[in-house]
Parts: C-alpha cells; structure tokens; sequence
C-alpha cells in the first residue's frame, strides 16, 4: 500500500509540473501577442503623428476639399459625419432602446424570443460591408434615394442596431429584480415600473453601448464604400438629403490617391488624427454619462 501511495504522489507531482510548464509557455505566448500588437500600435500612432500633425491647422479644418494638397480641407468631411450622426443617433437610439425593452419585458419566454435574441445577437457580428450591400439594395436602389445623407445614416443604423439592442438588453436585465417587485408591490403599473424604476436604474450601461457604437458607425467605411459615398468636390452638406462624404471615405480616397501625389499621404494622416481626436471625445463622453449616472442611480 506504501509503495502504491508512493507512486500516486510521483504522478501528482508530474501532473502540477506539466500544468505548471504549460500556464508558464501559455502566459509567455499571451505576453508576446500583447507586446507585438503594442509595438505596431505604437509605431502605427508615430507614423500618423509625424506625418499629419504639422499639416492640422485652421484652414485645413475649414477648407473645402481641393484637387490642390496645399489648400484642401476637410470641412465637408466633418459636416458629413455631422449629419450622418444626426440620422444614426435618433434611428438607433428610439429603435434600439425599444426593441431591447420589449424583448426583456413584455415578450413572452419562449422559442420564438430565443429565436430572436439569437439572431440579434448573431447580426452583431455580420461584417460590415454585408450592410452596404443591403443598404445599397434597399434604400438605394429599391427606394431610389442614391447615395444621400438619409440612405448613409439608415445604413449605419442597421450596422450597428443590433449592438444596441445586446449592450440595452443586458443593461436591462443587470436591474435587480427586487427594485421593480417593489414597485409593483407599491401599486405601480408595469409603464410607470420601467419608465421610473427600470430606465433609470439601467441609463448608465444603455448610454455606454449606444455611445461606443455610434463611435463604431463614425469609423466605418466600407458600407460606405458599397453604397458609392462620393468623394469629389461636392458642394457642403445642408440637409439629410444632399449628398456627402465623412472623415473616413475622405482617409481612404486620400490613401489611394497618395501613390500619385505623396502630400495626400499628409492629409489621410492629419484626418485620421481629427477622427481619432473625435472618437476619443466619444469615449470619454460615454465614460463621465455612466460614472455621473452611477453615482445618481
């Protein structure tokens, strides 16, 4: 019996020391991924600062877009995305928001909400450019719009909906259940529970997704692509029905056009600083609304 326990402990103490050299090799292999991704990241951020940063000026932010690198601006970009933000916003929000509610309070358990939840959960991660084929097919081509400020925010809109409604539900469902029991308890109606209990309490983590994904749909640019965003010297746009372009689709024109004329180059980088810049501001909207939220709520 001795020598039988003796060799159970051998073959114990082997096992930890296999487990123990496997977690080292696993955790050496995560560290170097991390530093790899750092290291192009870093070079990546240095490579765009030293070329566009002397090129970012008030004319630059001001100026229409321009066959000449020395005088072209980005003025039209920016109302672009200003615009498309306009259509996506509200669209996604009301929508989102809505659909995220009814699925986690009012549908009945069941199949067909599995269903749902699956598939909504499943669109998130459809690539991209398959909601410029479908906006371009719908809203496009079947609604004749063309490639308008409203067919782009709608567009966007789809691309990102369905990360609304994920990050919405969840916040929803992270409400303890005690707080509207209490409601209820109280004499409250079911609207009067998620319009005064509900809605504030999961404000902060709703306001948190909807942010981050309208910084998605500000940095996409292949529905855009797909749905022939022009960018030609167009006049500034005024409505959601004039045609535009926005800060990414001018990056890309302005990358491809960099193998002819080199200053084009400068002018992609310096873009790519202002939406950086933009998406930054995002970000930190949507981290002081969740701590402010958090903090009241």
């Amino acid at each position: 019996m001795a020598t039988i326990k003796y060799i159970d402990v051998i073959q114990v103490e082997k096992r930890m020391n296999m487990r123990v050299m496997v977690n080292t090799i696993a955790r050496a292999l995560f560290l170097l991924a991390t530093c790899f991704g750092i290291i192009v990241l870093a070079i990546l951020l240095y490579r765009v600062f030293s070329e566009g940063l002397s090129w970012i000026n008030i004319n630059f932010l001001t100026n229409k877009l321009s066959t000449d690198p020395a005088i072209a601006g980005i003025l039209g970009a920016i109302l672009g995305t200003v615009w498309l933000m306009i259509v996506v916003a509200p669209v996604t929000m009301i929508l989102g928001i809505g659909t995220a509610i009814y699925l986690e309070l009012y549908a009945k358990k069941g199949f067909i909400q599995t269903l749902i939840r699956t598939n909504i959960a499943n669109l998130a991660g459809v690539p991209s450019i398959v909601y410029g084929i479908l906006g371009m097919t719908v809203f496009v081509r079947a609604l004749g719009m063309g490639n308008i400020v409203l067919a782009g925010g709608l567009t966007m809109s789809l691309l990102i909906l369905p990360i609304t409604i994920v990050a919405s539900q969840e916040a929803i469902r992270a409400v303890p259940s005690h707080l509207s029991e209490g409601s209820y308890g109280m004499g409250a109606t079911k609207w009067q529970t998620i319009k005064n209990i509900i809605l504030p309490a999961a404000i902060p983590s709703i306001l948190t997704g909807a942010i981050l994904s309208l910084s998605r749909a500000i940095g996409e640019t292949a529905p855009l692509v797909v749905i022939g965003i022009p960018a030609l010297l167009i006049p500034l746009p005024g409505s959601i029905m004039d045609k535009f372009t926005v800060l990414p689709m001018q990056i890309y024109y302005w990358t491809l056009d960099s193998t002819m004329v080199a200053e084009y180059a400068n002018l992609a980088a310096a873009t790519i600083i202002v939406l950086l810049v933009l998406l930054l501001i995002l970000n930190m909207t949507a981290i002081i609304i969740r701590n402010k939220y958090q903090k009241t709520y």
